[in-house]
This record gives structure tokens, C-alpha cells and sequence, in this order.
């Protein structure tokens, strides 16, 4: 049974009395609830444990002080035993536009512990921390997983100790005097998700997702999206968005998002956040002509905000700078402070201008960014505001959905899924490294809420160049859209994206809705993973070679999660292939390969009628390998005959 461990209180004197006694405990086999006094009559703590129907177990707590003076609260962990077996951790680091970097361990006796101190998740979130049987991997293995939802300072940690136990817990990171308890007043911890899985991280995506998909669920289908930031960056010419919008909607756009720079005083990152009003000088007649020619087009109008920060340089700042979070000499960052949501007047000036906007225009989506860490004492109070703004502003406009931006991937959370249907994995557009992004993220996030969109032929951040194929098939499997300036593209490549957005929207109600597999391959190269519908009756799948193998002929391609004790006819998806393309179109959308002649089963199934195969052979044995040039993708289908 997991039991709150670490319950820190300050005083130090206080801390002594409060070790946690079980009081009382009721259940019913899905849900057991519990209480834990003290010896002393000064605290207690209700627990709650569900176990939800897709294997996910939910536990919460809420602290209440008994006392007739303040208790200031230190720290609420919850922790569960897990067998000695589990000898190998998992967790992810990172950075700005390279999120989720899997790293591994095999810590030996003592913690291992990975805290947050951004007043969000940050880049180097722990994000998710498996412990499990060593070598696992994503079909094998055993192993035990816990993951916070919470989008403040949080930790996860395991122990091991020389009596033999292990342990697995995690709760949010309190600074000193961060929570302190009136008499009587209580303290309720974020959710710690646990799920174990004998089939490796696989195993442990089919419990997360299904349960996401079941708590907080999006509208399907998802929209394919368009956003305009590296497009146009800070330069709002009216005309020239409406001409990419005239474009969007050619080649299948449904979501059209106006990007950072429409609102007083933002020709560049130095000034006006905090001031939500367009800018007269940009938009003399408002949105209206932009939000007229997007809804005509038949598109969904969505609009780039930064609610928590302020631009010191701002309306805002200088009339109120009581309202910036942490007081003089606090140091800006990306030319930003944050601002106190907490404070009630900040936080219903902006909730007023925000709610102005909706009101005046038909925004069916924001984009929520928050690109800067807190630099100052209060993330508890300041995520708990943001997630009251999110709550109200989707109350006051029904059907609104929210993208969830933290400088890229820097607020990734089942937290903040509670409230976002969507989020932005990482900044960068590049292929090559959105592929092991979202490979890692997914392990948590079913792929209809992780934004990827198709950029520019060299990469805005990473200046790397990437064929139009490998953009295509890396945006396909998520929630997809495109990023770049399609006026500034050809004809033939404009019909090229109209065929890709055409390929998802027939495929997303099974990417959407499917169980997420990955194969595991010796060196890791060539890369597989994809998706199979519920009923194992079809499947869609990408054939990845990111960089150079160990090996100079790659190991067999399994199609893994397809029913053994089916047929299959497997097909190549040509994403974005039409008749009459030129060569250099043709060659910069097919993968690239060194070999002379593909595999036969290959080139059978680059027909129409393609290759059948039993799923036992597909997902055992394998299929002789096409040695891809790296940096490309292949994508299949497997249909059951």
C-alpha cells in the first residue's frame, strides 16, 4: 500500500511528533482510502489510492494541520516498494529544442533522486522514471514506473537499501516556507502515476495512454495546423498572411495560429507581453480581416500567448511593477520576468484582456508559451494560479483548446493535459531530432497530443539540411501541421504537402486512437515504431535510420504488435507522392537508400496490391532490411487480409 513517506514538517521540534500512525482505511478493490494521524493530535493525512481500469494506480494526499499555530510543510512524497529485481533506472534530461534525453543507470545501494528547480518541468525533467530489470527495454523487461503530474518543481526518486528494499516515489518540491498551513487549513499533493508493465516500456504505454485518453480526452479527429511563427517570425504584414492562409487551406490546413508578434508594442522579443490588445499600428482594423479570410477559407482561427510573463518594457510592467514576481534586482530572462498570478490584480487584468480577445474574436485555440524559468520563491502558488486561468478561460469559451508552450518542450505533463489538449514537444522542427524527442515522450503521451510540425528544408535552430521525405514521415504520426512559408514553395511542392496532410487525415482516426509500438533493435539502427488499431486489424509504421549502424547490413525489420495468428498485406506509404512530380521533387520525397535493388518483399509491396504476409513472420522473424542512407524513413502499412 503506498504510504506518504518524508512528511517534513518545520519547526524541526514538530517533526518528531509527526510520524504517521494508520488511523483508518476503507476499500472496495478499485479504491482504497486511508487516514494517518500523529501520536500528538497535530497533523493528518488522508490518502487515496485508485486503481484504474487500465493498470495506472493514482495516488494523492492532503495534509490538514490539527494545531492552533501555523505548520509549515516541507515535504509530501508518496512512495511504493518494488521488487530488489529492479536493479536498472531510467529517467530523462535535456535542453532547450533537445527534450526527453533518456538516461540510464544502475545506481547501486543508496537514492537516486531527480528534482526540478525551474517553477516548471524545465528541459531536463525526469519527466518519467522507470526502474526495472536490467537491459529492459521497449518488448522486454520488467518494470515499475512513476511519473508526476504536475507542472511546478517536483521530484522522482528511487532507493535502495542495504536491508534489501526498494522503493519508487515522487511528490512536488516545496522551497522553505513555501506551503505554511493555517489551523485547520490543508495541503493537497499533485497525483503520483504508477504503472508496471512485464513487456517493457511498450507495456507501459498501453496503460498510460488508454488512461489519458479516458481522464482528459481531446476531440477527434485532430486538426491538421498551421502556424505561422517560421513563417513570418515578428513580421505581421496583413497581406502576407493572407496569403498564406489562401495557401493553408489549399493544401488542407484546418487550424490556422497567428504566432507571437500581433499585440501592442511586440516587434520583437524585448517588449509588450503583459499587454494583451492588438496593436493598433499593425492591425488598424484588428484581427477582423485576418479572422474573415481564415473562417471563409473553412479554418479554425488560433492565437500565440504568454500569459505568466511580462516584458519590463511593457504598459503593464510600468504601471504595476509590484505585479513582477520576486521584487527589484530579480534578473530578467530572454528580456521577460514573470509575473505574480498569485497576486489577485495581476491575475485578473490579464484573465480580463484575455477574456476581451475571446470575446471579440472567434479563437478556437491558444498557444500557450512560458518561456522562462521563475527565478524567484513561489512555483506553488504560481502553477496552481495557471492552471485556475486555463480552467476559466476554457469555461468562459466552450470547445477552446490549449497548446501547451514552454519554450518548446519545457511544460510536458500529465498535469497540464488536464487542461491542454496538445503540446509543443521541442522548438526545434528538425527531424533528426524530433525523432528521438518524440520517441521518448510518447513513451508517456499518446501521439494525438504531441504537436510536430513539417519546417523549412534547414532547420531554424539546428541549421541542419533534411529531405523533404524524412519531414513528412517524422510530422506524420502526431498531432501534425507545418511550419514554414508555403507561399515560398512550388507548385509541385505545395501539391506534395496537400498529399501528405490528404495521407494523415486518412490515417490519424487509427494514429489517434491505436497502441504505440516500438521495436527493439540491436544497435539501434534502423529504427521502427508505430501504431496498431485496437483490434490488431491494421497498422501503420516508419522504418527510421537516423545515423550510422554497427553493422554493415542492418537486422530485420519486425513489425511488432501486429496478432501473430493473422495475415497481413503490407504496403509501402508513399507520403506525399502524385503523378507528375519532377525528379528532383520526386527524389527529395522518396527515401533514400544504398542499394541496388530493394529487398523482393520490398518491392512487392511497393506495388498496389503489395506483399502478404502471416503477422507471426512479420512480427518474429522480420523482414530483410533496406539499407536506408541516414537521415531517412520509410513508412509501411500492414493491413489484415
Amino acid at each position: 500500500m503506498p504510504l506518504p513517506t518524508d512528511l517534513a514538517l518545520v519547526p524541526a521540534a514538530a517533526a518528531g511528533e509527526a510520524a504517521p500512525l494508520l488511523a483508518d482505511a476503507a476499500g472496495d478493490g478499485e479504491q482504497l482510502d486511508y487516514l494517518l494521524r500523529d501520536g500528538a493530535g497535530t497533523v493528518e493525512v488522508r490518502g487515496v489510492v485508485v486503481m484504474a481500469p487500465e493498470g495506472v494506480v493514482v495516488v494523492r494526499h492532503a495534509v490538514r494541520n490539527l494545531r492552533e499555530v501555523p505548520l509549515h510543510l516541507a515535504s509530501l512524497d508518496a512512495a511504493v516498494p518494488v521488487p530488489a529485481r529492479a536493479e536498472e533506472v531510467l529517467d530523462m534530461t535535456g535542453l532547450w529544442a533537445s527534450e526527453r534525453r533518456p538516461q540510464r543507470a544502475r545506481p547501486g545501494q543508496g537514492v537516486w533522486s531527480r528534482e526540478t528547480r525551474h517553477g516548471r518541468p524545465g528541459h531536463d525533467d525526469p519527466f518519467l522514471m522507470v526502474v526495472g530489470t536490467p537491459d529492459f527495454g521497449f518488448r522486454r523487461g520488467e518494470v515499475w514506473s512513476a511519473h508526476l503530474a504536475w507542472s511546478g518543481d517536483k521530484r522522482l526518486w528511487t532507493e535502495s537499501s542495504a536491508l534489501g528494499v526498494r522503493t519508487l516515489g515522487g511528490g512536488e518540491l516545496l522551497a522553505p516556507g513555501e506551503v505554511v498551513l493555517a489551523p485547520g487549513a490543508s495541503y493537497e499533493t499533485p497525483e503520483l502515476l504508477l504503472a508496471w508493465s512485464a513487456n517493457g516500456l511498450d507495456g507501459l504505454s498501453a496503460r498510460f495512454h488508454p488512461w489519458q485518453r479516458r481522464v482528459a480526452p481531446v476531440p477527434l479527429p485532430r486538426p491538421v495546423v498551421l502556424n505561422v511563427w517560421e513563417a513570418v517570425y515578428f513580421d505581421h504584414d496583413a497581406d502576407r498572411l493572407d496569403r498564406l492562409a489562401q495557401v493553408a487551406a489549399e493544401v488542407g490546413v484546418e487550424r490556422f495560429v497567428l504566432d507571437d508578434g500581433w499585440f501592442l508594442g511586440r516587434r520583437d522579443d524585448t517588449a509588450g507581453l503583459g499587454d494583451w490588445v492588438v496593436d493598433p499600428d499593425v492591425w488598424p482594423q484588428g484581427l477582423h480581416p485576418l479572422v474573415r479570410s481564415v473562417v471563409d477559407c473553412g479554418m479554425e482561427l488560433g492565437l500565440w500567448v504568454e500569459p505568466e510573463m511580462v516584458n519590463p518594457d511593457s504598459d503593464l510592467a510600468r504601471a504595476h511593477p509590484d505585479w513582477l514576481l520576486g521584487g527589484p534586482g530579480t534578473p530578467t530572462w530572454r528580456n521577460q520576468r514573470v509575473l505574480d498570478l498569485a497576486n489577485p490584480g495581476a491575475y485578473a487584468h490579464v484573465r480580463d484582456q484575455l477574456v476581451a480577445i475571446l470575446d471579440e474574436y472567434p479563437v478556437r485555440y491558444l498557444k500557450w508559451d512560458q518561456n522562462a524559468d521563475l527565478l524567484a520563491h513561489g512555483a506553488h502558488a504560481q502553477t496552481l494560479a495557471t492552471y485556475r486561468l486555463m480552467d476559466e478561460l476554457r469555461a468562459h469559451r466552450p470547445g477552446l483548446e490549449i497548446e501547451s508552450c514552454s519554450s518548446g518542450g519545457g511544460r510536458v505533463d500529465l498535469g497540464v493535459l488536464r487542461r491542454a489538449g496538445r503540446v509543443w514537444v521541442s522548438d526545434t522542427n528538425d527531424p533528426l531530432d524530433r525523432q528521438r524527442i518524440q520517441r521518448w515522450t510518447g513513451v508517456l503521451v499518446p501521439p494525438e497530443h504531441m504537436g510536430g510540425h513539417v519546417g523549412d528544408r534547414r532547420a531554424h535552430i539546428t541549421g541542419r539540411a533534411a529531405s523533404l521525405g524524412f519531414r513528412l514521415a517524422t510530422a506524420f504520426f502526431g498531432s501534425a501541421g507545418i511550419e514554414r512559408d508555403l507561399t515560398r514553395a512550388g507548385a509541385d511542392e505545395r501539391a506534395v504537402v496537400a498529399a501528405w496532410v490528404a495521407e494523415h487525415k486518412a490515417r490519424r482516426g487509427l494514429l489517434h486512437s491505436g497502441v504505440v509500438v516500438h521495436g527493439d533493435t540491436p544497435d539501434g539502427e534502423p529504427q521502427v515504431h508505430g501504431v496498431v488499431a485496437l483490434d490488431g486489424a491494421a497498422g501503420v509504421f516508419a522504418v527510421v535510420r537516423l545515423g550510422d549502424s554497427a553493422s554493415a547490413l542492418p537486422g530485420p525489420v519486425r513489425l511488432v504488435g501486429l496478432d501473430p495468428d493473422r495475415r497481413y498485406r503490407v504496403r509501402v506509404l508513399t507520403l506525399g507522392v502524385v503523378d507528375g512530380l519532377d525528379d528532383a521533387t520526386l527524389a527529395d520525397v522518396l527515401p533514400g537508400a544504398v542499394a541496388d535493388a530493394p529487398p523482393p518483399w520490398l518491392a512487392a509491396a511497393a506495388l498496389a496490391e503489395g506483399v502478404e504476409l502471416p503477422g507471426r513472420v512479420l512480427t518474429e522473424v522480420g523482414l530483410a532490411s533496406l539499407l536506408l542512407q541516414p537521415e531517412q524513413a520509410l513508412v509501411l502499412t500492414a493491413d489484415a487480409v
